[in-house]
């Protein structure tokens, strides 16, 4: 499988459909901005690759955003995808994880997020099932969007990797048992063959007998979308009272982003623009 690419496929006269993906630069560039152990560098690449995965599926011009909040040392797990497979990534966590996905959330939530450029966002929350991210994921779609969905996730800290199966509620089922089938044989699948095989040859060792098509591989790639105007709103949000106390005691406002860690400064002439009546960004202080 290439790296840093997805491919889509689909079975012919079935309404199964499914993508594989694989991360590497992608995820590295996403991981690079912050000392991730290593359990949380593998629970954020199979979140990504998922991210990937489940956004392919969806025809919307926007974002998908994949959250885990959890209780335990993790506090919190964030991926954002975007429909051209751009991808970013963070986490909050206490200094010491277990390695065992339900001890290291404990009680939490998932939280999936489609936020379209145009259009009113949409929000869906259930708690944590299953012992593992794909497990979470493929409860969340049954329940909440009442899809039937399999997913196999890996990644080893370095790489990542990801193959999903859907069984389409809109397609008139001209093979009865072909997701039973389908999940059955996609059930062989290892880490070592998501993880080293190109997609063509994944799909023909796991579905040889199967009338598979297969489409052109999309680039993955790390983005960040942050600016310094969203920066701006978000000290807006914050109040003028609050900003105005932060200059008074630093001299300016200083804002690192969460995901690529880029610094952004605000002095007092850029917070008397941000609460002007017409705000307009003037200057553009950034640095790595």
């Amino acid at each position: 499988m290439q790296r840093d690419s997805l491919h889509r496929f689909m079975f012919e006269n079935t309404p199964v459909r499914g993508n594989t993906v694989r991360l590497n630069a992608t995820l590295n560039q996403a991981l690079q901005y912050h000392d991730y152990p290593a359990p949380l560098r593998v629970m954020l690449g199979e979140l990504m690759a998922a991210s990937a995965l489940l956004s392919a599926t969806l025809k919307m011009d926007g974002a998908l955003i994949l959250q885990i909040q959890g209780k335990g040392a993790l506090k919190l797990l964030v991926v954002e995808c975007t429909a051209g497979l751009g991808m970013r990534a963070t986490a909050k966590w206490n200094d010491d994880l277990p390695t065992d996905f339900k001890a290291m959330i404990g009680d939490g939530h998932c939280v999936i997020t489609l936020a379209p450029k145009e259009g009113e966002p949409y929000q869906g929350i259930v708690p944590i099932e299953g012992d593992s991210i794909a497990e979470m994921l493929e409860d969340y779609m049954l329940r909440s969007q009442q899809i039937d969905t399999r997913l196999w996730l890996d990644c080893d800290g370095e790489n990542a990797s990801g193959m999903l199966l859907q069984k389409l509620p809109d397609l008139p089922e001209e093979d009865a048992d072909a997701w039973n089938r389908i999940s059955i044989l996609a059930d062989t699948v290892t880490n070592s063959e998501l993880q080293h095989l190109d997609a063509e040859l994944l799909l023909t060792r796991l579905f040889g007998e199967e009338d598979v098509r297969m489409f052109s591989a999309k680039p993955t790639q790390f983005q960040c979308s942050c600016t310094r105007a969203s920066v701006a709103n978000m000290l807006h949000l914050l109040g003028k009272e609050e900003i105005e106390s932060i200059l008074a005691e630093r001299g300016d406002v200083e804002v690192n982003c969460d995901f690529c860690n880029k610094q952004y400064l605000f002095d007092a002439v850029d917070a008397a623009t941000i609460f002007a009546v017409e705000p307009v960004i003037i200057s553009n202080k950034s640095v790595h």
